[in-house]
């Protein structure tokens, strides 16, 4: 099968080599004898191009004109990012406006009320300076002083002088001289340069601090101080700094909020609280308030029934209504406070969080205290919302997390299942090059820079990385970062590295590493000296193998004669299966093998109970037997106790059981020799899992059929199909891998995706439990 893509003007066609159950490898077919790597380094004779290096490869040459999660053609840094309640905005340093999630009420400003799943470009202005989003409304500032406003209006909130919704940015009077602005709830306060403050908007609890409760339409003066420094709106009360390092406060008190060591009724002007001149930034959201002092620490009062203020207490009891000094750290450099919860930044570039929502630890537990979020110490700003949470890093990288039923987060997926509790980056080139799906709890993967990554159940040590301890997100492995092809079925993980030698990890019982031993073991260990294994495949409890000669080999589990040699006998080193040297590829079942030669004949072996084998009988066999006669066998992949395989002119085949449909032929009747399934004659890849199938076609769209009890098919449901269906409308499907229970996939542009079973995390999305699987794709980081 030979496929074309476009390449710098040019058509660039690619012959169908070699290909596993877990990677594409594709043979340079007339392209002049040159090609171009991704730092553009000349190679004149390149044999073997894995398919995801060569989707970025011609992207990357050709400028990139593929789809993408992200509708950001901008490749300026992000400067300003600011979460609201539902949706998120943004300034990059080209001086342009960004903003994505939900948009009812207008409040992405693009001229739509239609929600966003990906960052939108606000206009065509490139002189915002800086933006702030509120519970349904957002107002910024340009670069010359200017003010505008857009999204709810109900309460005057944007300072139009009415109460309509605007969905593009309005100016909002003509003053010139704007310094900083905060949007809270539903209402806004801001500083000019000339230090006076203003207001507007929702007024119920005093929040504006003009002296009433009245509800204003256009911006107000607080007051005739002139030397405000900053202030920050919560959600219906108002904190706010001078520059002479007092800290003032005003609105609703019924948490303590305000910090004036009372939970009085509301205050409807600007109160000082206590009389300490060093308070150097403070921040309000919700029914709580934190600060930070010039002495860098950390200090929070207000609602701390979910934690959020991080003294280690929690519960209604636990509200402080007056500052008090959270641990005994100087080095903090700024704090939001979020919906229930309260995320900081350390000077030292660490990010913290603590309290009850998006924390980005990967759990959904309470802290009460301050937690470390991932190692990164180049954080440059973050910002809390009601639910999620979008932060800046120091090389202008967007990242979020948090509640995604709007397309919050901005990552091109929105719904209920699609939140993340870890960092997900945004816009930019994700690196994901191959991935295998075990058949019980756990995925390995690689990157394009060579690197390996495990997560899931590590009972057996099937991760690699150390420790018999289950991961729910991904773990490197080791520091290599040579590995250039993975297989991992149940309980053990099988690799080749680019220099041709050969790694095994995980269960030993039946000797399935191949070392010598039954020991399982939990770091890859080499296995032999040989340096020409080209690529190999992981059974149950057994592994076959072919090295560059085209030689065939096996190793473990021999009870049902799945390793071909002529016993039953297990081994615990590879051993040589007859004396052939045309083996192309080769694919390891539960029970049963099954290969391929280059000159396209079929061959099986192994248990055959569920006639799996394809040669017409239910009988066992212990040695390769060649299945019918055809020569156009181009790819095979063995399922549980099933097989699925795809000829040269595109058709697709499989035989075995069919309890659950995973034959895809409409029926569940099992099958002992190859039936076509369907028509379609543009299949491409296939991947089988426990008792279901997922496919690719050449178009890219995605199919699946077969077992769904844990929404392994993606199709947001649980129930089975006996018949191929379409998964969304995607087209750019590139590589996919059936576990057990679950499912992940790689993008062409470089993304991976899970869904499924989750149990033990194996989707990698940082979250586990019985009650954790996923009926829809989601984006993995």
């Amino acid at each position: 099968m030979t496929r074309t893509d476009k390449l710098c003007g040019g058509e660039f066609k690619l012959q169908v080599h070699r290909v596993n159950f877990d990677t594409f490898l594709w043979k340079s077919g007339d392209c002049e004898g040159e090609f171009y790597t991704l730092k553009g380094l000349r190679v004149k004779k390149l044999e073997y191009l894995s398919l995801i290096l060569l989707s970025v490869f011609i992207l990357s040459a050709c400028g990139g004109n593929s789809s993408s999660t992200s509708n950001n053609d901008s490749s300026a840094a992000f400067a300003v990012v600011s979460a609201g309640d539902w949706h998120s905005v943004a300034t990059k340093t080209d001086g342009t406006l960004w903003a994505w999630g939900y948009n009812g009420f207008g409040e992405l400003g693009d001229g739509t009320n239609e929600d966003k799943n990906t960052p939108v470009q606000i206009g065509s202005a490139s002189n915002w300076k800086s933006v702030s989003a509120g519970g349904s409304h957002t107002v910024a500032i340009r670069t010359d002083g200017t003010l505008w406003a857009w999204g709810g209006n109900g309460f005057g909130q944007l300072g139009d002088g009415t109460s309509e919704d605007r969905n593009v940015p309005v100016r909002i009077g003509s003053a010139s001289n704007w310094k900083s602005v905060s949007a809270g709830e539903s209402h806004t306060v801001a500083v000019k340069t000339d230090g006076t403050l203003w207001v507007w908007g929702n007024n119920s609890n005093g929040q504006l601090g003009d002296g009433t409760m009245d509800a204003k339409f256009i911006p107000v003066q607080v007051g005739s101080a002139t030397n405000w420094k900053s202030v920050s709106a919560g959600g219906n009360h108002t904190v706010a700094a001078r520059t002479d390092g007092t800290l003032w406060a005003w609105g609703h008190n019924g948490f303590g909020q305000l910090g004036n060591g009372t939970n009085d009724a509301a205050k409807i002007a600007p109160v000082q609280i206590g009389s300490a001149t060093d308070w150097q930034s403070v921040s309000a959201r919700g029914d709580h308030t934190a600060a930070i002092k010039t002495d860098g620490t950390l200090w929070a009062w207000g609602d701390n029934v979910w934690g959020q203020q991080g003294d280690g207490t929690l519960g209604i009891g636990q509200n402080k209504y007056t500052p008090v000094k959270i641990g005994s750290e100087t080095n903090w450099a700024a704090v939001s406070a979020g919906g229930h919860y309260t995320i900081a930044t350390r000077t030292d570039g660490t990010l913290w969080a603590w309290g009850t929502g998006p924390l980005g630890d990967g759990t959904d537990d309470v802290k009460t205290a301050p937690v470390q979020i991932g190692a990164a110490k180049d954080w440059k700003s973050v910002s809390p919302g009601g639910g999620h949470v979008v932060a800046v890093r120091n090389d202008g990288t967007l990242w979020t997390w948090g509640d995604n039923y709007y397309g919050q987060l901005g990552n091109g997926i929105s719904g209920e299942e699609q939140h993340s509790n870890i960092p997900v980056q945004i816009g930019s080139s994700i690196n994901w090059g191959s991935v295998s799906a075990g058949n019980s709890h756990h995925t390995v993967a690689l990157k394009t820079d060579g690197t390996l990554w495990a997560w899931g159940d590590n009972y057996y040590g099937q991760l690699g990385d150390g420790t018999n301890v289950a991961k729910n997100a991904p773990v490197q492995i080791g520091s290599a970062s040579n590995w250039k092809h993975i297989s991992t079925n149940k309980y053990h993980t099988v690799a080749v590295k680019a220099d041709g030698t050969l790694w095994a990890w995980g269960d030993n019982y039946h000797g399935q590493l191949g070392d010598g031993t039954n020991v399982a073991k939990n770091v890859p260990i080499q296995i032999g000296v040989t340096t020409n294994w080209e690529f190999v495949s992981a059974g149950n409890r057994h592994t076959v193998a072919v090295k560059a000669d085209g030689t065939l080999w096996a190793w473990g589990d021999n009870y049902h004669g799945q390793l071909g040699d002529g016993t039953n006998v297990a081994k615990n080193a590879p051993v040589q299966i007859g004396s052939a040297t045309n083996w192309e590829f080769v694919s390891a079942g539960d029970r049963h093998t099954v290969a391929i030669r280059t000159d396209g004949t079929l061959w099986a072996w192994g248990d055959n109970y569920y006639g799996q084998l394809g040669n017409g009988t239910n009988d066992t066999q212990n040695a390769p037997v060649q299945i019918g006669s055809a020569t156009n066998w181009q790819f095979i992949s063995t399922g549980g106790v099933y097989t699925v395989g795809i000829r040269t002119d595109g058709t697709l085949w499989a035989w075995g059981d069919n309890s659950f449909g995973q034959l895809g032929d409409g029926t569940n009747d099992a099958k002992n020799t190859p039936v076509q399934i369907g028509s379609a004659t543009n299949w491409q890849f296939i991947s089988t899992g426990g008792a279901y199938t997922v496919g690719i076609r050449t178009d890219g769209t995605l199919w699946v059929w077969g077992d769904n009890s844990f929404g392994q098919l993606g199709d947001g449901t649980n129930n089975a199909k006996n018949a191929p269906v379409q998964i969304g409308s995607a087209t750019n499907w590139q590589l996919v891998s059936a576990g057990g229970h679950h499912t992940v996939a790689l993008k062409n542009n470089g993304t991976l995706w899970a869904w499924g079973d989750n149990y033990m995390g194996q989707l990698g999305n940082g979250i586990s439990g019985g009650e954790q699987y996923k009926f829809a794709p989601i984006m993995i980081p």
